[in-house]
């Protein structure tokens, strides 16, 4: 096995970027780099302001995804190349490399079961860790059921568990600042938590008629392994609903908004688009109130939130809009009878979604501008 451990200089850099900002050269991984979120993690930790070219970021496949030849990045991501640059490794996963390497903060793309078994060894190894997985979003246990999870020491796991931030910055900024294990938000559930929070905690959603999300996303949000529901044949020119009542992410609404079951209604769609995710979310309030009282309530939450925009009604946000961005984008239309209210979200899966999410996340771990390396 090779020893990563001369290749990385020491902690901090002193050269100074384009701007003029300080480049520091915190040692991260992204485990799990071969799918569409770590591909996209890959290209946002490369070109952020914040990381000196002279310490590599360490890549490696999932923990069972490994190769016996040598990958490279531009391999498995043919986009990440460049001309001139030297490409850069895809190393086997092992806990030797890591520790060689210095790692200080790592992304884990890894399916849920392998990040809820590889979280507790990097928090014991002193390493910061970003999840991009389901495997430690959900305090309660009955609504971690969903993804089936088995704990080889229990009693760590559920210490560990109690420890770990839900990761969305507009909701939890300073407990992620001070965290060590962040547990990156689910897609779906980034796009209507973020709609209907101000709203639910104002006190005006007449929760006893329930709220209804009906949601729409690209294809990349099933992953990069192809089913039988995800390839051309199925998906193309299709439009179809999908775990209805039991969908992953739900657990995720209720533990965030505060919310039961009987509350909310959240029913996922496939769309036949790259990616991408619009919610159309419809709710009542308990009494009428007036179109410029809702803009109000939106833009004061997320007054100091700089990825979410407001969109003054009747605008309401579309996919292309947010294509390719670290935007949440949040509109609505009120009824004439000032009770009736839809509110449209919508953000890019795999940015706001996913990836971009984790490096805001990262960025304000570290005390950095939380947009830094996304706009």
């Amino acid at each position: 096995m090779t020893s990563l451990a001369n290749t990385y200089p020491s902690q901090v850099d002193h050269a100074a970027h384009s701007s003029g900002a300080l480049r520091i050269s915190l040692r991260s991984a992204i485990i799990g780099v071969s799918g569409y979120a770590g591909g996209e993690l890959a290209r946002l930790l490369l070109r952020h302001p914040r990381f000196s070219e002279s310490v590599p970021h360490f890549f490696s496949r999932s923990v069972e995804k490994q190769s016996e030849h040598e990958v490279t990045l531009s391999d498995l991501h043919p986009n990440l190349s460049a001309n001139e640059q030297p490409d850069h490794a895809v190393l086997p996963f092992d806990w030797q490399r890591i520790d060689d390497a210095g790692i200080e903060l790592m992304f884990l793309a890894t399916p849920h079961e392998q990040s809820r078994n590889l979280v507790p060894d990097a928090l014991a190894r002193g390493i910061r860790v970003i999840d991009l997985s389901g495997a430690w979003r959900l305090k309660d246990a009955a609504n971690r059921t969903v993804y089936r999870l088995t704990d080889s020491d229990p009693q760590r796991a559920a210490e560990l568990q109690t420890h770990a931030v839900y990761g969305s910055p507009e909701l939890h900024r300073q407990e992620i600042a001070e965290a060590q294990l962040v547990a990156n938000p689910g897609c779906y559930a980034t796009s209507i938590i973020l709609a209907l929070a101000p709203l639910v905690r104002s006190g005006l959603v007449d929760l006893q008629r329930g709220v209804i999300c009906d949601s729409k996303s690209g294809v990349s949000g099933a992953g990069k392994a192809p089913t039988s529901k995800t390839h051309f044949m199925y998906a193309a020119d299709n439009l179809s609903a999908y775990s209805v009542f039991g969908h992953r992410h739900t657990g995720e609404l209720l533990e965030q908004l505060n919310l039961r079951s009987d509350q909310i209604q959240f029913t996922p769609h496939l769309l036949p688009i790259p990616r991408g995710i619009l919610s159309t979310i419809y709710l009542r309030f308990i009494e009428r109130v007036e179109s410029s009282t809702i803009e109000s309530i939106l833009r004061e939450f997320y007054r100091e939130s700089p990825m979410v925009r407001i969109r003054k009604s009747p605008q309401l946000p579309q996919i292309q809009h947010i294509a390719g961005t670290n935007y949440c984008d949040i509109g609505f239309e009120l009824g004439k009878d000032g009770r009736t209210l839809v509110l449209v979200s919508c953000l890019d899966n795999l940015l706001k979604g996913a990836a971009g999410q984790a490096v805001q996340n990262m960025n304000l771990m570290y005390g950095w501008d939380e947009t830094e390396g996304l706009l």
